[in-house]
């Protein structure tokens, strides 16, 4: 059964839906305010990174969250420049320059539109739930610790306007939520350092704001093979990067916004954008988590409206407006982002009292994914050796769970005659981490001439449980004794008969 929020028709209506009512028109446009402002900075340090001039971080940000708007699976999700993609790409600008930056971004578009469609989305159901929490965690100390920079070695007049900032965020909306306290916040203080001449890092400071809009551009490299070597693995690694942090990111709406998203729309519609971006000349990116939080949980956005505005409103910010949005005071735009760091933090998870009642394997998984995204400032590699740990952590607890009982029970044959029997009972779950110590369960030289085992309660996952079962068998018969294998159900009994006596090494 498909449920409407899973119908295309009525995805489009919500739009339709904002645009008759005014209230949520005004929180979808505020919220696209806020996150454009958030926007500028970010894009501009993320320039830094890849070492290309700020106008392909910025216009990057605006064709990716323009085009998210439309063909993304994720509503009111943002897609822009970013810190884990600049990283990737840095080394093809250092050693080949812009031309093969923009190859490589219209590369991994394509390639994120082929591993959507090959439903690479299906691998979000074995991402546990310790890894998606560190994920959380980790996001918001990467986003506290990124602030860092505009609170060190600074003038003292920063303190107390982000302090007021802050105070801003936390009392206003007690008061009144009809405009977004962080744009409230941001205005404040950009008037009060204009008219008070107030020397304070501004966003001037960060990088220089284009005064052009961008044009579309084909990169200037050789189609050759070579061409396609040298790109080939940044743009792979560029496409993984970026699926799992917009896949996860959409993963995190979902839980907050308690709604469902295409996941693989998703990834193609990261795809189209990163193709889109590489013809406008941007560096590529993927979705924002730090932005999303901002639109999603601090302003309430909850539609594409929010997310195509959010580009819109950056471009006619950098472009119409540079010489204003130059005076932006980053103090306050540290207060927004500090506030965001706070609320993306799932205190619950580090209370003590959850730490005691939570299993330790659980904690572990937890925390080596925050240590590795924090180490890295990538938060696509947290994850991928969280998910590891947690897979380890489960082979190892379910290996445990396989238990092996004998018992005697004799036989009278035909003859009337008393015959030794000895039957075994498996239970568990047969992989390769449990069965390793299976063959070691069995009394080989003093059971009887008959072998029964028992595998009613039991499941054979692998060639390695195979190789176990025939290893038994093997050595059982090196005494002149019989092993009867019995109660497999019938996935067990299909692998084992496919496999049984055909694995090297089973002795």
């Amino acid at each position: 059964m498909v449920s409407a929020i899973d119908r295309p028709e009525v995805v489009e209506d919500s739009v339709w839906a904002a645009l008759r009512s005014p209230k949520r028109l005004r929180i979808e446009v505020l919220a696209g305010l806020v996150v454009a402002l958030a926007l500028i900075p970010e894009a501009i340090s993320f320039s830094i990174i890849a070492g290309v001039d700020p106008r392909v971080g910025l216009f990057a940000s605006f064709t990716m969250a323009v085009t998210i708007a439309i063909v993304g699976g994720r509503r009111a999700m943002i897609s822009a420049a970013t810190g884990a993609v600049a990283l990737v790409v840095a080394p093809v600008v250092k050693e080949h320059g812009l031309d093969y930056l923009i190859a490589t971004v219209l590369l991994a578009g394509l390639l994120q539109i082929v591993l959507s469609v090959a439903g690479i989305a299906e691998l979000m159901r074995f991402i546990p739930r310790s890894v998606m929490v560190g994920f959380v965690n980790a996001l918001a100390i990467l986003i506290f610790t990124t602030q860092l920079p505009h609170l060190l070695g600074v003038p003292w007049l920063v303190y107390p306007m982000v302090a007021v900032g802050l105070m801003v965020m936390v009392f206003l909306p007690k008061l009144t939520t009809v405009v977004p306290a962080p744009l409230v916040a941001i205005v404040a203080l950009t008037a009060a350092t204009m008219v008070f001449a107030l020397n304070v890092p501004d966003v001037g400071d960060e990088g220089e704001l284009p005064s052009s809009l961008p044009t579309f551009a084909l990169p200037d490299v050789p189609l050759t093979l070579d061409t396609l070597k040298i790109i080939a693995p940044y743009a792979l690694a560029m496409a993984l990067v970026g699926l799992l942090e917009s896949l996860m990111t959409a993963k995190l709406v979902d839980d907050i916004t308690d709604s469902h998203s295409d996941k693989t729309r998703e990834g193609r519609g990261q795809g189209v954008a990163n193709i889109v971006t590489g013809f406008f000349g941007g560096m590529g990116g993927c979705a924002m988590i730090g932005q999303t939080m901002i639109n999603v949980k601090v302003s309430g956005a909850r539609t594409r409206i929010s997310t195509f505005l959010a580009g819109a409103f950056l471009l006619v910010l950098v472009v119409g407006l540079g010489g204003l949005v130059a005076q932006i005071p980053m103090a306050a735009l540290v207060a927004v982002m500090i506030m965001v760091s706070v609320g993306t933090m799932d205190w619950h998870s580090i209370a003590p009292k959850t730490l005691r009642r939570m299993p330790i394997a659980e904690t572990l998984v937890m925390l080596v994914t925050v240590a590795v995204t924090v180490v890295t400032h990538n938060l696509a590699y947290g994850v991928i050796v969280g998910v590891l740990v947690a897979m380890v952590a489960f082979a190892h607890r379910v290996a445990h769970f396989t238990q092996v009982t004998g018992f005697d029970d004799p036989i009278i044959t035909d003859d009337g005659v008393l015959q030794g029997r000895r039957v075994y009972k498996v239970r568990g779950e047969l992989f390769f981490a449990s069965s390793n110590d299976l063959v070691y369960q069995f009394d080989y030289a003093t059971d009887p001439g008959h072998i029964v085992i028992d595998m009613a309660d039991t499941h054979v996952w692998d060639a390695s449980a195979v190789a176990a079962l025939d290893a038994i068998t093997t050595k059982y018969a090196a005494k002149g004794k019989t092993v009867e294998i019995v109660g497999l159900n019938p996935a067990s009994e299909a692998r084992h008969g496919r496999l049984s006596g055909h694995l090297a090494g089973a002795h």
